[in-house]
């Protein structure tokens, strides 16, 4: 897919010649019901000089070394801590830092492996990507149905409501200026924090699972899977239940397996919410609205505007983080591996002020948490009320 030069998306066989690294994701007709418009100068011109630095510098797009030794280490990890922790352990001082850190484990499976698998941006082969997305499936999720959520709605629709479901917390908490505010919203900058901690389990148990059913996500369709591909998703998830649940119970009781399964499972939602929240849930990032339809700005100006980046001199950030510290040339460049973002972020910020496209970024880590606080805070307000 491509955006046109009238900034609508367009199948490949429509696509204009010169679409490259900035592929944006694929969008089905089904779903196509907003608009971008607006000048694609900024886009192309921005393209243009991102093709031109991997073609000078001869570095890879994909299938860069450092991924597969980072891929190496991390399931290397996963592995090690589970099967210490269900074999191994024999007290609670043993099982509860190596809950926490699988729990961790498997928030840099999703930030890293799974992540630059689902968006292709993992390898220039189709199956290598697909198997790198199925480690979302080792942890506990569908790898089909978070496609259609992350890489299709979310990555098109950022920050648009009733587009992107990642801004739709339901009743139990308000991100945006255009959801409907209830009274305990006043109280959101402090309950939603542990709350998020509970978000994976709700995710394990009902999301994909009401997804599948209701072949919906927001206010677009998906095609539910059928064939081979619900015969994945079954077999999946019966891999997962017995991996945290089944297999334990042949050595531990049931309460001490639901108790570490609970442990885990919330560093890994904690770990998951905040880290997306500081990309788009801040004081700086927008939340347009479409007119008739149409949105005013073209879709790369959209993308850069609704997310902010964070944290970006940090090595440990960009490593542990899968690059998602950089969000603003994710969400540009969402093709190309996250190890390559930090080495293209300068000529991203600089081609934004040369075109006057605000690009915005949060100094540190802990800045970003700051800026969600407070945004939370401002959300829960009356008279921010949509």
């Amino acid at each position: 897919m491509c955006i046109t030069s009238q900034g609508v998306m367009m199948p490949d066989k429509q696509a204009i010649p010169e679409c490259s690294a900035a592929q944006p994701v694929d969008l089905p007709e089904p779903g196509r019901k907003l608009q971008f418009s607006g000048d694609n100068a900024f886009h192309q011109e921005l393209r243009r000089r991102v093709d031109e630095f991997f073609r000078s510098s001869g570095r890879r797009q994909r299938d860069c070394p450092q991924m597969y030794l980072k891929t190496a280490i991390i399931l290397g990890g996963f592995a090690t801590l589970y099967i210490s922790l269900v074999f191994i352990a024999t007290s609670w001082w043993q099982a509860v830092p190596l809950a926490i850190l699988l729990g961790l484990a498997a928030a840099l499976v999703g930030f890293n492996i799974e992540h630059d698998g689902s968006h292709k941006a993992y390898s220039d082969h189709a199956w290598v990507n697909k198997l790198m997305a199925m480690t979302l499936d080792l942890v506990g999720g569908s790898s089909y149905v978070w496609r259609w959520k992350h890489v299709v709605f979310h990555h098109m629709y950022v920050n648009i409501t009733g587009h992107d479901t990642d801004i739709d917390l339901g009743i139990f908490g308000r991100l945006d200026p255009s959801s409907r505010r209830r009274v305990f919203h006043r109280w959101q900058h402090w309950y939603l924090w542990p709350l998020y901690g509970v978000m994976t389990i709700k995710w394990h148990f009902y999301d994909d699972f009401r997804d599948l059913v209701s072949g919906r996500m927001g206010e677009n369709p998906f095609p539910r899977p059928r064939g081979w591909e619900l015969v994945i998703f079954i077999a999946c998830k019966l891999g997962f239940f017995a991996l945290a649940i089944g297999i334990p119970l042949l050595f531990h009781p049931l309460w001490v397996v639901a108790l570490f399964y609970v442990v885990a499972t919330v560093v890994v939602g904690m770990v998951l919410s905040v880290v997306f929240q500081l990309a788009h849930c801040v004081e700086r990032a927008e939340f347009p609205l479409p007119d008739g339809g149409r949105m005013a700005n073209a879709w790369a100006v959209h993308q850069v505007e609704s997310s902010v980046d964070f944290a970006r001199d940090s090595r440990m950030a960009a490593w542990l983080l899968g690059g998602l510290n950089f969000q603003i040339e994710h969400h540009l460049f969402p093709h190309i591996c996250h190890v390559n973002y930090p080495a293209i972020s300068g000529l991203v910020e600089s081609t934004c002020r040369e075109y006057g496209v605000r690009y915005t970024a949060n100094p540190s880590f802990r800045a970003g948490v700051a800026s969600h606080y407070r945004w939370l805070r401002r959300m829960g307000m009356p008279q921010t009320a949509g």
